[in-house]
């Protein structure tokens, strides 16, 4: 019964200085105390924002409150948050290519001109294919001990496939590539770290140096290619895994020790990029403390962008044979050692070998990372039209918020289920929609708190460091123990339908039972029609936000006080 008078139980809370607060506050279902510490930020209408610019789904938000005046709280202080900034995504993207479309009469009489041409490149591309793939697997025949180096006689077996990875480089139209600086010997920098722009990058260094290479694990299943950098001793890595990041890191370091194994070839950008721009290193090149060379790669061009950006492979290919020459410049740089003075960091070698790169391309090195091309390419297959949005600079923003990329990839689902418009917004409405949240005083406050702007709008980068902010404050765990332990009246490790109703009653008035239903299905990540305290925790780290649901139960509370050493399932 306790449960049923919850259900009707209203919120009351401590006073608070009013003197604190710039607008009136006023509202029917809630009394005029609060205790949450005020945001000093203005309301949706700033001034100096024309109304234009305001969505124009916004006037839904008026349905929910009158008063155009009202004052936006933190709906999070009470757990610690001070309120987070979330500047806007930058316009640049790294990864485009910029000559994906075939336009203009030079470039349809040039195709006409090569069609011949393409045909014999296309031959020799099949028979270097077919020749450097039986001699790979005459060089791994019965080789069984991948631990230690190839023996020599294998090595030079591979010779005939390096030779066919120079054949296919020259079908693709690279007649000649210009090299600048030297290899340093393998003594001097045993690992060497490169931009990557295309595919055509591999298949280069492999011609030139055939070094081991750290490759993601997806590559293995490729037809040729997983056979190649097999018989290369490729490292695999899961970008996802820390097991697998840590074990890829612990191989670098092993082979780069060792002088019978070959260089070692990292691409620390993570993925291709349009050579416009560096993107932000991993480290794993860098970890190990040993001396690297740089190489930077370019691939000067007029008509025709080489890099692999949002194209597909069979359409490069395609494009690279149907031209005359493609150019590609090689650049060595100075080979570059960890600071042993200062016992320089991993991060600091890395930022430091990005800023040598940058400078010899004459580019930028932007925040973005691997995560960026992650959440891209989700965004490019749910449709999206304007991509640029959901491309945040996640290595700032892991920096920051200690975000995985994972967790952001997740985030960016929740995101997408809302129905983001064509320039990638979200509006009150759908942004309820998804949370099960209805209209009240505490879900435009929760919208308010990730709508940084105030436009009446939010974007994927509020959405995802509003809710990265929440999910990480130092209380939010201590919180979700609270919530659920006070949620489980009948201590029975179980919230049921009926203490979840009366537990969220207080916070959000007059809900219906559809309501209720709708959350607590929600919470209930099994659909066992009950909540256990994973379910509970699940999805409050899926949606961080929903934690001020059950900010009634804190407002009495030490959340610092060690009550408990309860570990999140």
């Amino acid at each position: 019964m306790a449960a049923a008078t919850d259900l009707k139980r209203p919120l009351i809370l401590p006073a608070f200085d009013a003197s604190a607060l710039t607008h009136t506050f006023t509202d029917d279902n809630s009394p005029s105390q609060v205790a949450i510490t005020i945001n000093d930020q203005v309301g949706y209408f700033q001034s100096g924002i024309p109304t234009n610019q305001i969505s124009s789904r916004f006037a839904t938000q008026s349905n929910f409150d009158d008063d155009s005046t009202r004052t936006y709280e933190n709906p999070y202080a009470i757990i610690g948050s001070d309120g987070f900034e979330a500047s806007g995504s930058t316009t640049v993207d790294p990864f485009k290519n910029q000559t994906a479309k075939i336009e203009g009469v030079y470039e349809w009489v040039k195709m006409l001109i090569c069609v011949p041409i393409a045909l014999v490149r296309l031959v020799l591309f099949g028979l270097c294919i077919i020749i450097g793939y039986i001699a790979t697997k005459c060089a791994l025949q019965g080789w069984k001990d991948k631990q230690n180096p190839m023996p020599r006689w294998r090595c030079r077996v591979m010779w005939i496939t390096r030779l066919c990875a120079r054949g296919i480089l020259f079908s693709f139209g690279y007649h000649w590539i210009q090299v600048k600086g030297k290899p340093a010997p393998r003594d001097a920098a045993p690992i060497i770290v490169a931009n990557h722009v295309s595919y055509i990058d591999p298949i280069y260094f492999f011609y030139e140096c055939s070094p081991t290479i750290v490759a993601s694990e997806s590559h293995d299943s490729m037809p040729f290619v997983g056979t190649i950098i097999r018989a290369m001793q490729v490292i695999y890595v899961n970008r996802f895994s820390y097991q697998s990041r840590k074990h890829a890191v612990n191989e670098i370091k092993r082979k780069a020790s060792g002088s019978r194994f070959p260089r070692l070839l990292l691409f620390p950008e993570g993925t291709t990029t349009n050579g416009r721009q560096l993107i932000s290193f991993q480290l794993g090149a860098f970890i190990p403390g040993y001396s690297i060379q740089p190489v930077v790669l370019r691939y000067p061009h007029i008509h025709f962008d080489q890099s692999w950006g949002h194209i597909a492979l069979a359409k490069l290919m395609f494009r690279m044979f149907m031209q005359f020459h493609n150019f590609m410049e090689v650049e060595y740089l100075p080979v570059m050692s960890p600071s042993q003075h200062h016992k320089e960091s991993a991060a600091r070698f890395a930022e430091r070998t990005g800023r040598a790169m940058a400078s010899a391309l004459n580019v930028v090195q932007t925040y973005h990372s691997f995560a960026d091309y992650a959440l891209l390419s989700k965004a490019v297959q749910s449709g999206q039209e304007s991509l640029s949005p959901f491309m945040v600079e996640m290595a700032k923003i892991q920096k920051l918020c200690h975000l995985s990329s994972s967790e952001a990839v997740e985030f960016l689902d929740r995101f997408l289920a809302m129905n983001p418009d064509s320039s990638g917004c979200v509006n009150m409405e759908d942004f309820m929609r998804v949370l099960r949240l209805k209209p009240s005083s505490l879900s435009t406050k929760i919208f308010g708190f990730i709508d940084v702007e105030k436009y009446g709008i939010i974007t994927f980068k509020e959405f995802l460091v509003g809710s990265a902010h929440v999910l990480k404050l130092p209380l939010f765990q201590r919180a979700c123990e609270v919530a659920f332990n006070e949620s489980d009246e009948d201590k029975d490790g179980y919230i049921s339908m009926l203490e979840f109703g009366g537990s969220t009653s207080p916070a959000i008035p007059n809900l219906a039972m559809s309501e209720i239903h709708a959350l607590f299905d929600l919470f209930d990540t099994d659909g066992d029609g009950r909540i256990s305290k994973d379910d509970f925790f699940t999805c409050l780290r899926r949606n961080p936000l929903l934690i001020a649901h059950f900010n009634h139960h804190f407002m009495h509370k030490d959340l610092n006080a060690a009550t408990g050493s309860e570990e999140m399932v």
